[in-house]
């Protein structure tokens, strides 16, 4: 369990170490909402591609070696967008996010799916705190890149250092998953189901369950991209102000999944998911419209603490059935990081004409349609010998 809580956390810590800094490459760049939203819609396009082979890649070669292929690409990418930085090259950088996302799409499905099998071993809801994990390090890494810009430090050797941690961390870690394919000795399933197959793509209630993880996703992506920048362009800040402002948004986050399962456990998922995705309503038309950087950061508040628990609901809806839990996952996974690496880049184009601040709140079409669909992630009922219960300070 461990293993896997240090795999989100370190994919969060990568993934804000370049979020946060976004302003600091535009201006490098010399882009602005637009060129920048293209940029990062070129990384969007390596996930998007990547996305609906990392099942199969897990099926092939193992969960353990999908994460250690996706935290190589990113290291390789990070080094690529350095370069491409210190000679203030656009295409460079480009290649760079290309190889970002593909190499994060990688790495966040294995996760997720070894995630949703500790989960089921454990029996109770413990993938909010996963991604409380991937949070927790988004939060270090924005709170890294705040301090780094304060100082000067520029970006290029920013993204070096993470490089070499994330290439350390991902390959060694894995060593520690649950084992694949490994049976209980009462004859019960296998911890693990091999995901194969496309055959979820065409289950309702699983593409139902990607919508409602496309809203949360959206939201929370928005927020990723585009707090850090909409801080400074719309309450004309500085940029490390902006990079505060993203923290202040992850660490809302991050305590609703550090609390949320006993939450789910409680009030069930359909309860929570609605009241999620309504505090994350409200907290984005409050940071929009916000004529200030304390009623901002209010809104910011709320909305991370709303965008909080959608992923990690989705997964384990996705999970209920063990036999057919990696496959959904999959998808599921599939159609929430698209959404959550595509649709910011959109949002740059549209910022461009209406300003990045005022754009955000097209995220809420997304949050309401999933609000009106959340009734499909209600638990289902799986046969105590479909599940491995076992005390959780036994897994590695």
């Amino acid at each position: 369990m461990i293993a896997t809580y240090a795999i989100f956390g370190l994919n969060g810590l990568v993934f804000a170490s370049w979020a946060a800094r976004i302003p600091a490459a535009s201006s490098t760049l010399g882009l602005g909402s637009g060129q920048t939203g293209t940029l990062l819609l070129i990384g969007a396009v390596g996930s998007v591609l990547s996305l609906p082979l990392a099942g199969l890649v897990a099926a092939r070669f193992g969960i353990g070696n999908t994460v250690r292929l996706g935290g190589t690409a990113a290291a390789v990418a990070a080094l690529t967008v350095a370069f491409g930085l210190v000679t203030v090259s656009v295409p460079v950088v480009a290649v760079g996010l290309f190889l970002f996302g593909s190499g994060i799409a990688l790495w966040d499905v294995g996760q997720n799916i070894e995630g949703a099998d500790v989960e089921r071993r454990v029996g109770r809801t413990i993938m909010p705190r996963f991604h409380a994990a991937f949070s927790g390090g988004a939060f270090v890494g924005a709170l890294i890149g705040a301090g780094l810009s304060a100082l000067d430090v520029p970006l290029s050797t920013h993204l070096a250092a993470v490089a070499v941690l994330s290439l350390a961390v991902s390959l060694w870690t894995p060593r520690y998953f649950l084992p694949e394919n490994a049976g209980g000795e009462d004859g019960t399933a296998p911890r693990r189901t091999r995901p194969g197959g496309l055959g979820a793509w065409g289950e309702p209630r699983t593409l139902l369950i990607g919508l409602v993880v496309l809203g949360a996703a959206l939201t929370e992506g928005a927020a990723n991209d585009w707090v850090a920048k909409a801080t400074v362009d719309g309450l004309g800040t500085t940029e490390s102000t902006g990079a505060i402002m993203f923290a202040v948004f992850v660490a809302a986050m991050t305590a609703l999944r550090f609390v949320g399962g006993p939450l789910i456990d409680r009030f069930g998922r359909v309860r929570v998911l609605q009241a999620g995705l309504g505090s994350s309503l409200v907290g984005l038309v409050v940071f929009v419209l916000a004529p200030s950087v304390p009623l901002a950061a209010v809104g910011a508040v709320l909305w991370g603490a709303g965008a909080a628990l959608g992923f990690p609901m989705g997964m384990s809806a996705a999970a209920d059935e063990p036999e057919r839990a990696a496959a959904r996952v999959s998808v599921v996974s599939t159609i929430g990081y698209t959404a959550f690496l595509a649709g910011p880049p959109l949002l740059g184009f549209l910022g461009d004409a209406v300003g990045i601040r005022t754009a955000l709140l097209a995220v809420g079409v997304a949050v309401l349609a999933s609000f009106l669909v959340a009734p499909v992630a209600r638990e289902r009922t799986v046969h105590a010998t479909e599940t491995l219960r076992t005390d959780p300070d036994r897994i590695p």
